[in-house]
């Protein structure tokens, strides 16, 4: 059966679909996609699950995709009959090397079998504190058996909820994980484009920046604003600026994506996603939106053709562009040739290195399955 996209979360109407799903496809995984608005239903959608016997894994996420529109009500369901494996682990929130092992152990033994020939689609708590340095222990534990992809989960208010389930548990803190063979493509970009000045995280903890250069990291970000663009940032501004004037962490490849979300009297700054000490920052300038090259790489790789496509765009990439954001995601899904584009607004992103094959936790990109 293709996924489905319910405007409204209608019990009479989800059962006789998922009726037709048992009848047709017995014993696939269902993968549900809830809005935050909706989180209160997750119970009543285990229930019709599990009176029919659906294995189900789900998420929380702050709204919902439907063609070009992002929408506060309904759910969406995609039923993944070729998933060859799947797990929902909690408590992740300490060690990031045991949760690594966590989540290694929660696969099944002959999962991880080859060398890079299956995906695995990963769904964090945008809440847990050390997604990036957990992926990197993560490819200590699994290696290039896997292609790594996935997002992040939860409220976009950045307040702890049970943003993920399954047929019988909700929680938090936690990852899900579905094994997809190659047959999907999924494909990870953000386009945005990098500004001149280099800068040293000199003291950070976790998704805080303490110092920048030696300095307070506000102060260094505001001189940085002001050589680069002439903007003067203030305390009161900074929620207006934040977002199109992101960190660009600098990897051995390529620039990772930290928006900056949030900042303390003492000048320290949170972004979404770790920043390692003593890492290079670039200051980034998020793009217009005519000038964005992001659905054009996004096609490159996913190709033209009808098939349904599950789509996943940044919180933060949809507070640059406001009302831009609903034409970026028109443009996706024309360019596409599909008649049918579901997802959810994320919280964080995860692609693979192309090159190195380890996994990596970006900001601001669109995460596409096909």
């Amino acid at each position: 059966m293709p996924p489905c996209l319910f405007q409204q979360f209608e019990p009479v109407t989800l059962a006789q679909w998922l009726d037709r799903l048992h009848a047709s496809h017995p014993g696939t995984l269902l993968f549900a996609l809830l809005p935050e608005a909706e989180a209160t239903r997750v119970g009543e959608l285990q229930a019709l699950c599990a009176a029919r016997s659906i294995p189900l894994l789900g998420a929380v996420f702050p709204a919902l995709i439907d063609g070009a529109a992002f929408r506060s009500n309904g759910v969406a369901l995609l039923p993944l009959p070729e998933a060859t494996d799947h797990f929902l682990v909690g408590d992740l929130a300490g060690d990031p090397v045991a949760a690594a092992r966590d989540i290694a152990n929660a696969l099944a033994a002959d999962s991880a079998d080859g060398n890079g020939a299956k995906d695995l689609f990963l769904v964090f708590d945008s809440m847990q504190p050390n997604t990036s340095s957990l992926l990197t222990y993560l490819f200590s534990e699994l290696g290039r058996r896997f292609r790594y992809s996935g997002v992040c989960a939860g409220s976009e208010t950045f307040q702890p909820i049970a943003c993920l389930f399954d047929n019988q548990r909700s929680l938090g803190h936690g990852a899900l994980g579905i094994v997809l063979p190659p047959t999907r493509k999924i494909c990870v970009e953000h386009a945005y484009p990098v500004a001149k000045s280099l800068m040293r995280a000199t003291s950070t903890q976790g998704n805080r920046i303490d110092r920048i250069d030696g300095k307070p990291a506000m102060a260094v970000y505001q001189q940085v604003i002001a050589d680069d663009y002439g903007i003067a940032l203030t305390h009161d501004n900074f929620y207006d600026y934040a977002v199109h004037y992101p960190f660009g962490l600098v990897g051995s490849l390529e620039i990772l994506v930290r928006i900056p979300v949030a900042f303390n009297e003492d000048g320290s700054i949170f972004c979404v996603g770790e920043v390692p000490p003593d890492s290079m920052l670039r200051l980034l300038r998020a793009p217009a939106l005519e000038s964005s090259a992001c659905i054009g790489r996004l096609i490159a790789e996913l190709g033209t053709n009808a098939n349904p496509l599950l789509t996943f765009y940044c919180a933060g990439r949809r507070m640059h562009f406001g009302p831009g954001a609903s034409e970026e995601l028109a443009e996706l899904q024309r360019s596409a040739g599909t008649a049918l584009q579901l997802g959810a607004l994320s919280l964080g992103e995860i692609a693979t290195d192309n090159d190195l094959g380890i996994p990596e936790f970006h900001n601001a990109a669109l995460v596409c399955l096909r």
